[in-house]
């Protein structure tokens, strides 16, 4: 397989920085959150058989205004909650630095690639030894 971005090998196949054309997230469509984790310096998701590990901002709009914000060493915001038992309906890679979700209940979940020298998110597989290191 050719990849056209950077690529780290330690033991297993890993994929980094900026968010890849070929990442196909249709797997997270239809699932619901069922857990938020949150840790010092990072915010986790699984959906269905999906994980994120987030160390970038994570924003939540409704309606195009934002209303919620997690960041590093920061609790994130209320209205992470509506989040909860919530179906996703669209999950779209917008470029190489945003992968939008859109939940039931309107809230759009923005995770934003926002570094060139440091790794913002994982994303694993279930099932995929590898993981896509953005």
């Amino acid at each position: 397989m050719s990849i056209p971005f950077s690529c780290m090998v330690i033991g297993q196949r890993n994929y980094m920085y900026k968010t890849p054309k070929e990442l196909d997230l249709s797997p997270v469509v239809g699932e619901f959150t069922t857990q938020i984790r949150v840790g010092q310096f990072d915010l986790q998701f699984t959906f269905g058989g999906v994980s994120f590990t987030i160390q970038s901002p994570v924003n939540l709009f409704l309606r195009g205004e934002p209303i919620a914000r997690w960041e590093g060493g920061k609790w994130p915001d209320p209205g992470f909650y509506d989040l909860m038992n919530t179906e996703i309906v669209r999950c779209q890679i917008v470029n190489d630095r945003l992968i939008v979700m859109e939940f039931a209940n309107g809230i759009e979940m923005h995770l934003e690639d926002n570094s060139d020298q440091y790794e913002c998110m994982q994303i694993k597989f279930e099932g995929d030894p590898s993981q896509w290191i953005i």
